[in-house]
C-alpha cells in the first residue's frame, strides 16, 4: 500500500501518574483515596477469568510493585498494563513499579513519540486503575468520595493527559457514577461542555449488580449521551468479569473469547428499544474485533422477523437490528483480517481502527504494517475511512483528526 493513513485509535490505555488523585481530592481524602505504596507481591493469579493479587507486608520476600491503594482495595501495577517493549514470550503476570514501564504508558511527551513510531495521529485512552468504566469507583464503600474520584480522574483526563501539551493528538474519554443515573448524566453534560465527546460505559451493567438496559433506570444517563451527542465506549471486560468456560481455565482460553461479552452486550442493545427512544445515540466496542458482527446481525434479523412476537420486543424494536446497528453501533478492531473479508456484512462506516497501546495485545509499533498486511485488499477511500475518517467523524475531531477541546 503505497500511502497508508495517520491512524486514529480508538482504544489505546492510559496508566494514571501517581499524582492523579493526590492533587484533585480533599487532604482529608489522601489517606483514604487512591495513592501509590511500593511494597512486595505476595500473591497473584489471573484464572478463570478472575484476577486476585495479594499484597504483602514491608520486610516481606516478594517481587517488589507499585500498588494502588483506595479504602480496602489493594491494586498492583503488572506488566500487562503495560507490556509494549517486550517480548511477547517475556510477558508475564507479574508486579511492576513505574521505572518498569515504558514512560510512554503515563507521561504524555513520551506518549506522542511512541505515536509517531507507530504511525498514529490521535488516540482515545481508557483508565487503568479505575478499570474500564469505573467500576473501581462504583464498587467503593464512600460514595462522596467516590464522585470525587471520579470527577478528578475527569479533570485530569481533560485538563492534563489531553491538555495544551498533548496538541490535541490525545482524545479525553471520561468516566460517570455509574451508582447513580442522574449524577452519571450530570457528569455527562458537564464534560460536553467542555468539549469531551465519549464516555465510559459497562458492557453488561447486571454483571456489576446494577440494572440492566432492558430498564428504564439508566434513561437520565442515555438522554444525556443523546442530547449532547456524547458517545458510549464499551471496552471488553468492563463488566469485571471476562469470558470464561470455568474457575480453572487458563488466561488463554479467555483471551480468545474476549469477543464474547461484547456480542452478548451488542444483542441487549440492539433488543432494547433505546435507539429508538434515542435517536442520537451512538455506541462502540474497543477491543471486541469484527468478525463476529455478520452472523449476529443476521441471526437478530431473523429473531426479529419470526420470533419478535413471543419474544418481547414487538412493541419496542420497530425496526431491523441489522438497520439500527447500521446507525447507532460502531465494532473496533486492530487485528481481524477476517472480519475485513467479511466488511461488506458489516458496513464500512461501522468500523474503527485502534492500536490498543500498552497492553500485551497491542501491534505497537507496527500498527502501520499490520493494518497495511489485512487492508491491502480494500479500496484506498475505504482504509481512510476505517483507519480514522469514522472516528473523525464520529468523535468531532478537527478534519485533521486532532481534538479541538485542547485549544480553548
Amino acid at each position: 500500500m503505497a500511502t497508508f493513513p495517520r491512524i486514529i485509535s480508538v482504544d489505546d490505555h492510559t496508566v494514571e501518574p501517581p499524582h492523579v488523585w493526590l492533587d484533585r481530592l480533599p487532604s482529608k481524602y489522601h489517606g483514604t483515596g487512591p495513592r501509590i505504596v511500593r511494597a512486595p507481591v505476595k500473591e497473584m493469579s489471573f484464572v478463570g477469568g478472575k484476577f486476585a493479587p495479594k499484597m504483602g507486608a514491608e520486610g516481606d520476600d516478594g517481587p517488589i510493585a507499585d500498588w494502588w491503594v483506595y479504602e480496602d482495595l489493594h491494586r498492583p501495577l503488572t506488566r500487562l498494563d503495560t507490556a509494549v517493549g517486550h517480548s511477547r514470550d517475556d510477558i508475564r503476570l507479574e508486579g511492576i513499579t513505574y521505572e518498569q514501564m515504558r514512560p510512554g504508558s503515563f507521561s504524555v511527551p513520551e506518549r506522542l513519540a511512541d505515536m509517531d513510531v507507530n504511525h498514529v495521529q490521535s488516540a482515545l485512552c481508557f483508565p487503568t486503575f479505575p478499570r474500564f468504566c469505573g467500576q473501581t469507583f462504583t464498587e467503593a464503600k464512600d460514595r462522596e468520595l467516590g464522585l470525587l474520584g471520579v470527577r478528578a480522574y475527569n479533570d485530569w483526563m481533560v485538563e492534563e493527559w489531553c491538555g495544551p501539551q498533548a496538541q490535541g493528538r490525545l482524545i479525553p474519554l471520561t468516566l460517570v457514577p455509574l451508582w447513580d443515573a442522574e449524577l452519571a448524566a450530570a457528569e455527562v453534560r458537564r464534560n460536553a461542555a467542555r468539549g469531551v465527546s465519549a464516555v465510559c460505559f459497562s458492557e453488561i451493567p447486571p454483571h456489576l449488580g446494577l440494572p440492566s438496559i432492558h430498564t428504564d433506570y439508566w434513561d437520565p444517563f442515555l438522554r444525556a449521551c443523546d442530547e449532547t451527542g456524547t458517545v458510549i465506549a464499551m471496552h471488553i471486560g468492563s463488566s469485571s468479569k471476562m469470558p470464561s468456560t470455568s474457575a480453572d481455565a487458563p488466561p488463554a482460553v479467555g483471551s480468545t473469547i474476549t469477543f464474547a461479552n461484547c456480542c452478548f452486550s451488542m444483542v441487549d442493545w440492539l433488543m432494547s428499544g433505546k435507539f429508538d427512544r434515542f435517536p442520537h445515540l451512538k455506541i462502540m466496542y474497543a477491543e471486541g474485533q469484527i468478525g463476529w458482527i455478520p452472523y449476529i446481525l443476521e441471526r437478530a434479523n431473523v429473531v426479529w422477523e419470526e420470533n419478535r412476537a413471543w419474544g418481547g420486543v414487538a412493541d419496542k424494536v420497530l425496526r431491523p437490528p441489522a438497520e439500527l446497528f447500521a446507525e447507532h453501533v460502531y465494532g473496533c478492531f486492530f487485528d481481524d483480517a477476517f472480519g475485513l473479508r467479511n466488511l461488506d456484512a458489516i458496513g464500512v462506516g461501522n468500523v474503527l481502527y485502534e492500536t490498543d497501546y500498552p497492553h500485551s495485545d497491542s501491534t505497537w509499533p507496527k500498527s502501520r504494517e499490520v493494518g497495511e498486511s489485512q487492508m491491502g485488499h480494500l479500496p484506498a477511500d475505504v482504509v481512510e475511512r476505517i483507519v480514522r475518517g469514522n472516528a473523525i467523524e464520529l468523535l468531532g475531531l478537527t478534519g485533521e483528526g486532532l481534538w479541538a477541546g485542547s485549544r480553548s
